[in-house]
């Protein structure tokens, strides 16, 4: 099999590893490289015997190269997910250097990138691919040190405390923590994960501590201590200004076993070693590899293009595998309060996308490829198209993590965007106020609020919340604001005129009720339109296929019956419903087994949703699609005009979602999905 043609993308030390592997690999060769410049492109290719011509001054010639068919970034921390993205986006394969971000949002970007672009994509952990790692992790299922409670791993060195170095640069990513530290949790996990039987596990609890840099306010060293799901706890550690022993030790109850180096093994390739302590005895276990250690890198991403794996299922390091262990690290950086200067809400960074470049959205009108994913309704009042699907902002905890799922939306054609005064403390206002600002976008997008929540369920309370929710937005006005609740202990009239108010001072454009009841809106109705006041103009309650057993907040309501219904249609009322994929009822994993998610089972687990699953099931293969898919066009395809709310955790549940925009349901289908023909 033709051997796959490698470019290196910068020319540190770290790339001259990566060069002396792809010179002693077996499926690729070293054909060009890109370096920020030409002095730099013509020193390293000498060294590594790239023509003269493949020597390339920017890293964009080198993207341009249309022999280049991999690349490995070997960039600083911080250019890792522009340079990535940019690699996929130029159709090249991308092997990048650990981290694969500095966060988990960056990596969750990068990836994204290689599945639309239909490239592989691996994070370079070098020592995974050593089958010293494979053999303990045998050891470890097969129960030779019995049940696995203790994991130690180390690594760390002893740098000169120079700030403007990599080591300490906050503007480089540096401190021990993504450096380093990224090594020990990933064995912690790997090895927690083997202990189960799966690839790898994650800690649901993650507590450090460390010591940062004075002036930088970067880690010079720190530890955490990971918990387990299965009981196991991991102490990490982690240093770049003191050396360690830089081990891995996994204790079980009948044994231990220890790796003495476990990060750099026989990098020329020479047999390894490490111990299996067992009854008072020590026994070697002796690993030889076919060559040296980033050679078996270059070879594990060769041979998987070759065999063209899937994408995710990147050996060595899984894309969930990357994700997870970026999220740790997360955890453990925001333990010890450590924030990147370029991660901060009003950063230079964060005025552009991961991929550093202005955020772009297809015209709703857009042809060929500006032609958004995204499909778009009216809302009477509102001037701007409504994406008919409507991103919820309950669930982004940092800006960096809401930026990169805010701008995925967007350039998929979503526009609107629902938030709340109680949502994350009010955080999410805050974080989707400042993306607005960043990206410069609010006479593009359509803004939801809420407020008046039980107990503060009243017209005072209501208007208090409002003010505040519009400082934390940073607005002059929302294009929607809702009720989150209603009182039927206050008249309905008082509840109106507080909104309309605000709707004539022009801080409203449209306001209504979430979790109402039909009669209680329709008084409403009737209220406004005898008072010469602005009426409700949407209504937010729960609308899915499956019938909502329990709600899951207190307060909630739904109107899926057919009371509601008829009366939704009536009134050519919208409705706007949150869990309109029933919070995961319709995923593959579902079945009346089915244990992982004890608020599923709770609010959606009936013989009568169970068939409602079989038949979305049914009719998903009809579509090409999955099921959770049917259940979403069953909303979009009802006889009242509806904007189902979505609140994807990750840009693949966004995607995955998208594909219900294209599903058009019969009035047949639609009936019989509901058990109703």
């Amino acid at each position: 099999m033709a051997k796959i043609k490698w470019g290196i993308l910068a020319t540190g030390n770290i790339a001259k590893a990566f060069a002396n592997g792809v010179k002693h690999s077996k499926t690729g060769k070293l054909i060009a490289v890109g370096s920020r410049t030409a002095e730099g492109a013509e020193n390293f290719g000498k060294a590594w015997g790239i023509t003269k011509a493949k020597r390339h001054a920017s890293y964009e010639a080198l993207l341009a190269d249309p022999e280049v068919q991999a690349v490995y970034i070997a960039t600083p921390h911080p250019g890792h997910a522009e340079w990535a993205i940019k690699a996929a986006e130029a159709g090249k394969h991308v092997l990048c250097e650990k981290p694969m971000g500095m966060n988990a949002a960056e990596a969750m970007a990068m990836f994204e990138a290689a599945h639309k672009h239909g490239v592989f994509m691996m994070e370079a952990f070098m020592y995974r691919c050593h089958p010293q790692i494979a053999e303990a992790v045998k050891l470890v299922k097969s129960g030779a040190i019995g049940e696995v409670r203790f994991i130690q791993t180390a690594f760390g060195f002893g740098a000169p405390r120079i700030e403007t170095n990599r080591m300490l640069a906050n503007n480089l990513g540096g401190g021990g923590i993504l450096d380093v530290g990224c090594y020990p949790v990933s064995l912690a996990r790997l090895m927690a994960g083997a202990a189960i039987g799966k690839d790898f596990d994650d800690p649901t609890e993650v507590k450090g501590s460390g010591q940062l840099n004075k002036n930088t306010g970067t880690d010079e060293w720190a530890a955490a201590t990971l918990k387990f799901g299965s009981g196991i706890v991991a102490q990490v550690s982690t240093s770049v200004l003191v050396n360690q022993d830089n081990s891995a030790r996994i204790y079980g109850s009948e044994g231990w076993i220890h790796l003495p180096d476990p990060w750099v093994p026989s990098r020329d390739g020479a047999a390894t070693q490490f111990f299996l302590h067992k009854g008072g005895k020590a026994k070697k276990v002796k690993v030889t590899p076919e060559g040296p250690l980033y050679a078996l890198e270059a070879d594990a991403v060769g041979n998987a293009i070759n065999k063209k794996s899937q994408q995710a299922d990147a050996p060595a390091m899984t894309w969930d595998d990357t994700l997870g262990n970026l999220r740790t690290l997360d955890a453990w950086r925001n333990s010890i309060g450590l924030v990147y200067d370029l991660e901060k809400p009003d950063a230079p960074e964060m005025k552009l996308t991961v991929r550093k470049a202005a955020l772009t959205q297809p015209s709703p009108k857009g042809r060929g490829l500006l032609k958004p994913e995204m499909k778009y309704g009216k809302i009477t009042g509102i001037e701007k198209p409504v994406s008919r699907l409507v991103m919820g902002v309950d669930n982004q905890p940092t800006i960096a993590y809401a930026s990169v799922m805010f701008d995925d939306f967007f350039e998929r054609g979503g526009n609107t965007f629902d938030t709340g005064h109680i949502y994350m403390g009010g955080n999410s206002e805050k974080l989707l106020g400042q993306w607005v600002r960043n990206r410069d976008v609010r006479d593009q997008v359509v803004i939801i609020d809420k407020g008046a929540h039980t107990p503060f369920c009243d017209p005072a309370s209501l208007t208090q919340q409002f003010n505040v929710s519009m400082d934390r937005l940073g607005m002059d006005y929302v294009d929607i604001y809702m009720m989150h609740r209603d009182n039927e202990q206050v008249p309905v009239g008082e509840f109106v005129d507080a909104m309309h108010e605000q709707a004539v001072a022009g801080r409203i454009k449209v306001f209504g009720g979430s979790n109402w009841s039909f009669a209680r809106v329709q008084a409403a109705i009737d209220y406004a339109k005898k008072n010469g006041k602005q009426t409700f103009g949407v209504v937010s309650n729960n609308f899915s296929l499956a019938r909502m057993i329990e709600p899951p907040w207190a307060g909630c309501f739904a109107a899926s019956n057919p009371e509601y219904r008829q009366w939704l249609i009536d009134n050519k009322m919208t409705l706007m419903p949150w869990s309109s994929q029933a919070r995961g009822f319709f995923l593959d994993d579902t079945s009346p087994e089915f244990t992982a998610d004890p608020e599923r089972v709770r609010c959606w687990f009936s013989d009568d949703n169970f068939e409602r699953l079989k038949r979305a099931r049914e009719l998903a293969k009809k579509y090409n699609v999955r099921a959770i898919n049917i259940a979403l066009a069953y909303v979009l395809c009802q006889k009242f005009p509806t904007f189902p709310l979505i609140g994807p955790r990750t840009v693949m549940e966004t995607r995955t979602s998208m594909p219900g925009l294209n599903v058009a349901l019969t009035d047949a289908e639609v009936s019989w999905l509901n058990l109703e023909g």
